[in-house]
């Protein structure tokens, strides 16, 4: 017999530990001939990382479909792995070294400071692998990857020299996001935009040669104009068509610089002229290029003004007061210091037009938190424009497709409008760039520097010294390769053959960009085959009340803390029931609880059937089931089985957790055990009794088996509990096969749906109408069909017991007086004479709508203030409004009973 209660907390580290040692996660256990092969790679989640909601959802998703088409009989593997997160990671050790007062890494030295990060990385590195075990995740952790161990370097090393042997990589001068607290480039997505209260300065610059007339741009950042070449103006901007090749005199510095025609500006903004900084801002980098402006970048690698020595700016500058002046007054200073001095430089020159209250988004690092720096530098590049066109085709042309469909959009936009891909990192942790330089700087790109000596001396004709490239790869280049690297590339391996191309790859709408279209890239160019053919992007799961979780905001939930709280199968069943295609998930803790429920409930259906004698039998054939409610069970149960299997194939997820919901609930544990209930409890030992203990057990194993991808670890469970009965049943539930059915619908199906229909529809009845449970009441069925009163002969006693009726007859009129609710053909009249006082119930429900109104009142107040809509968040407006809604949809019901009660009383 079953325990009273599931007991997660001591219940999951045992099976998961079972599960593992079985080898039922190793890649293709539970293989069966002429079955294909089913493999996912899994977003290599950082070394530093640790579980988050989104890690949960996508990991659940994940190991839904992995143990289903394991359960399917596929060769099956679910490739694990690691990202090694070079600023993470590297900022990671660098905090632990200042904590324990040992010298930095640049005292230690390179060689040295790897080794501690290797040390670290085999001593605390990766723990939210044992968290995504506590999630129940079947991965083959025997085949975990890591995109510094020694195969997935060999094959960076590769893509690297291929590609800039074809001309694909290449060093060139451009603008990157600059962190100036790491000292090094960083990637888009790793750039936070934070809303930030500040000012837009006006600055007037003096028009060569027009004594008094000056030309006013507008900027939030005045400490760039002494990077300014130009100033741009709308070529039909009728107030500066004279000054169109012109020049300015740059104050403070004494550059001249052009005026120039350009449609970029809008003409409604601001002033109408705007200033470019080439090496400062990337939307004027790219004016810079179209216009063939110089580039002189007034910073150093700190963000600080560096003016002194530096030959691009000073180049075309006579040497006045004011460049004097200016670099003594800003050279080292940090750029934000910088720009106090340069807007007090301008107000002494009156050239100070004002000065605005200004709110904009300003990029900061998310790991560094410090302001970005669009910055000039030299940096390795790799052709994204030539590698996206062969994957924006396999989009376009099907091979690869999205789920949900609209990201194809995102895609396209991006991929379309593709820029050079900045592939270097100033970091020492990560895949060191194989580049060697010449003493002119000639590069020499090997796979090490034995290799880069002999390229050397062919082209110098001697020895000469050469000094490696200090720089490392983006963590995005090595995660590009992903799919194929883990397999073994460039090794011709077993299960390179077997398992590329992988199928489906589950990730955030947010890494499209950075993760999956470079995997697109490098897959197409190497393998010459997509990476997958279906990426499905799930939602974001944000807070009960739609907002975006954040530590900021205190509204982070920790799945961890959930699985505590409730177990791991309510966190997982919650996710999938949640994820519609397309659809954010609003998370609250209540539909968590209430998924526990829902596995408390099935634990409880199975004790209620061990007490009542259900137990497997041998060769059990549900076709041969004649007890009409027992057609129902296997019918019904069959169909949500092909639901079920066809919402996981399509990745409705959703449908999928709500199918076995429905049916496990609904229709097992209520209404199944209900109208079972008279059968298994009679004391003789009929063969109705027999066939229907065989089907409540054998319609259990059934639920298990098709629960299992949602709920793993409670279905194990009792897999194993009802195992210890009947025929000898050694094995696991997840070695088992997925279930299929082919069970011909007899028409009980149609029958008992009926009967659940006619007793739900009196049950509403008695509960509008507040009729006590203990009374009994008279049916009368108007206009009943022939297959109708066929029903209601074969199902009289069910119906009088569960619907608390006392008599049950046909009639072709309505009685006076009587509640009236239709099923099917037929109108069930409940006479209410003598059952319900109705002046009574009418002042109780008057009451009711009364209160009811009181409360909508007070939220349609609250709608109707103008200045809570104009402070409230978003959230807590659409709160509001659904509160509203859910006070009058319940007003609308009581008025129907009133109108009902006042019908009768009319009548």
């Amino acid at each position: 017999m079953l325990e009273k209660t599931f007991d997660a907390a001591a219940v999951e580290p045992r099976l998961y530990e079972a599960w593992e040692k079985s080898g039922a996660f190793n890649a293709g256990a539970g293989k069966k001939d002429g079955q294909d092969s089913f493999c996912i790679v899994i977003p290599p989640p950082n070394v530093t990382g640790s579980l988050h909601m989104g890690h949960a959802l996508n990991n659940t998703l994940q190991d839904v479909m992995i143990r289903y088409h394991r359960m399917n009989g596929k060769d099956v593997l679910w490739q694990p792995g690691m990202d090694h997160a070079g600023i993470a990671t590297q900022m990671v050790v660098e905090r632990q070294l200042a904590a324990n007062n040992e010298p930095g890494r640049r005292d230690m030295g390179r060689e040295a400071f790897l080794e501690r990060v290797w040390k670290w990385k085999d001593e605390s590195g990766g723990t939210i692998f044992n968290q995504l075990r506590r999630l129940g995740a079947s991965a083959d952790w025997s085949r975990e990857r890591f995109t510094m161990d020694e195969g997935l370097s060999k094959a960076v090393q590769k893509v690297f020299i291929e590609l800039y042997n074809e001309g694909l990589i290449y060093k060139d001068k451009r603008l990157v996001n600059w962190d100036p607290h790491f000292l090094t480039a960083i990637s888009d997505l790793e750039v936070e935009q934070k809303e930030m209260n500040g000012h837009m300065w006006n600055l007037s610059y003096p028009i060569e040669g027009e004594e008094g007339r000056t030309i006013t741009i507008s900027t939030t950042r005045p400490e760039t104009m002494l990077g300014d070449t130009a100033v741009i103006v709308h070529p039909d901007d009728e107030r500066y068509k004279d000054l169109i090749g012109k020049n300015i005199i740059l104050p403070l510095v004494g550059r001249r610089i052009p005026i120039i025609a350009d449609d970029y500006v809008d003409l409604e903004t601001g002033t109408g002229a705007m200033k470019v900084t080439p090496a400062h801002d990337f939307n004027d980098f790219d004016i810079g290029k179209r216009h063939n402006l110089p580039m002189i970048n007034i910073m150093t690698r700190e963000a600080k003004m560096w003016l002194k020595d530096n030959e691009d700016f000073l180049d075309g500058i006579d040497a006045s007061k004011d460049l004097f002046e200016t670099i003594s007054a800003l050279e080292g200073v940090d750029r934000f210091k910088a720009r106090k001095i340069v807007v007090q430089m301008f107000e002494a020159r009156g050239l100070l037009a004002g000065i605005d209250d200004h709110v904009n988004m300003t990029p900061h690092g998310d790991r560094s938190g410090v302001i970005v720096e669009p910055y000039l530098t030299d940096q390795w590049f790799a052709d994204a424009q030539t590698l996206a066109k062969p994957a924006i085709a396999s989009v376009r042309e099907g091979r690869t497709n999205f789920v949900p469909k609209n990201w194809e959009k995102t895609y396209f936009d991006w991929m379309e409008n593709i820029q050079p891909w900045c592939i270097s990192r100033q970091l020492w942790w990560g895949h060191q760039i194989p580049a060697w330089y010449g003493p002119d700087e000639k590069v020499f790109v090997a796979h090490n520097e034995a290799e880069a000596q002999e390229q050397a001396r062919a082209h110098y004709g001697k020895d000469v010294e050469l000094v490696r490239d200090e720089d490392v790869l983006d963590t995005w280049f090595s995660s590009a390769l992903w799919p194929f690297s883990t397999l073994g590339w460039p090794d011709k391996t077993p299960e390179l053959d077997r398992y590329y191309q992988t199928d489906v790859l589950v990730t955030g709408f947010d890494i499209i960009f950075f993760w999956v279209a470079r995997m697109m890239m490098m897959s197409l160019h190497f393998m010459k085959e997509e990476p997958f053919h279906t990426v499905y992007v799930h939602a974001l799961v944000r807070d009960e009340h739609g907002a975006k979780m954040s530590k900021s905001k205190g509204n982070v939930i920790d799945p961890l803390d959930l699985v505590d709280e409730y177990g791991a199968d309510a966190v997982r069943f919650t996710l999938t029931a949640m994820a519609a295609q397309g659809r954010d998930i609003k998370l609250a803790t209540n539909r968590v609880a209430g998924y526990r429920n829902f596995g408390t409930k099935l634990w409880n259906a199975t004790r209620f059937t061990q007490m009542n004698g259900c137990a497997r039998v041998e060769g059990f054939d549900p076709h041969t089931v004649k007890e009409t409610v027992n057609q129902w069970i296997v019918t019904e149960l069959a169909k949500t089985a092909s639901e079920v299997s066809e919402a996981i194939e399509t990745y409705r997820f959703n449908d999928a957790a709500n199918g076995l919901y429905r049916f496990v609930w609904n229709l097992y544990c209520d209404w199944y055990i209900e109208l079972s209930k008279p059968v298994l409890q009679a004391e003789d030992e009929s063969d109705a009794k027999t066939e229907t203990q065989a089907c409540a057990a054998w319609v259990l194993d059934q639920i298990c088996l098709l629960m299992h991808p949602l709920m793993p670890f409670i279905t194990e469970e009792l897999w194993a509990e009802t195992g210890k009965t009947g025929p000898s049943r050694d094995g696991l539930l997840i070695t088992e096969s997925w279930p299929t059915y082919d069970i011909a619908d007899t028409g009980a199906a149609d029958e008992i749906n009926w009967l659940v229909d006619t007793i739900t529809a009196i049950r509403s009845v008695r509960a509008e109408m507040n009729i006590p449970q203990s009374t009994k009441l008279t049916l009368v069925f108007v206009g009943a069909s022939k297959q109708t009163k066929e029903r209601l002969a074969a199902q009289d006693a069910v119906l009088k017991r569960v619907a608390r009726c006392e008599s049950i007859t046909t009639s072709q009129e309505v009685p006076q007086g009587s509640a009236q609710v239709v099923v099917g053909e037929a109108t069930i009249a409940l006479p209410l004479a003598g059952v319900i006082d109705l002046s009574a119930e009418k002042a109780r429900l008057e009451k009711e709508i009364d209160k009811i109104s009181k409360v909508a009142a007070k939220f349609e107040a609250k709608l109707g203030n103008e200045k809570f809509i104009a402070n409230a968040p978003d959230s807590i407006i659409a709160e509001q409004k659904s509160k509203l809604a859910e006070q009058n949809a319940l007003k609308e019901k009581v008025q129907e009973a009133l109108d009902r009660i006042l019908g009768f009383m009319q009548a």
